[in-house]
């Protein structure tokens, strides 16, 4: 069982930055893959970033590969959203979630665990 806790998000004008984390529960947060997802008003909940248990392998969306930064850090027991270049259609509820095993991971329903969520809005 793994609980996921995320920072607060924020308003940020475009073009800023933010940085997301999430934080898990428990000894065996580095059993599992990390993905983060977004869902925005009206819009399914889409994939955003992912890495796997030892940190080594990576995968983004198109939309934000080159802004955004997914890592990893054991001893915290937390894995982060670095979010640079901001734009308006990055506004979004984001959330984190957990997998054991890194495959398919830009599908959402693979993911056993998932975090409450947390408002990221870019003004133009």
């Amino acid at each position: 069982q793994v609980q996921l806790v995320e920072s607060a998000g924020g308003l940020v004008q475009a073009g800023g930055s933010l940085r997301l984390s999430c934080a898990a529960s428990g000894r065996t947060f580095s059993t599992y893959a990390m993905g983060w997802f977004r869902q925005a008003p009206g819009k399914e909940r889409e994939f955003v970033a992912a890495i796997s248990r030892g940190g080594v392998s990576t995968s983004y969306a198109d939309s934000v590969k080159g802004r955004f930064t997914i890592s990893r850090d054991y001893a915290g027991n937390t894995a982060y959203l670095q979010m640079n270049n901001l734009k308006p259609e990055d506004t979004a509820v984001y959330y984190c979630a957990a997998k054991s095993a890194y495959y398919s991971v830009n599908a959402y329903e693979q993911y056993d665990y998932w975090g409450q969520g947390t408002q990221v809005t870019v003004s133009s």
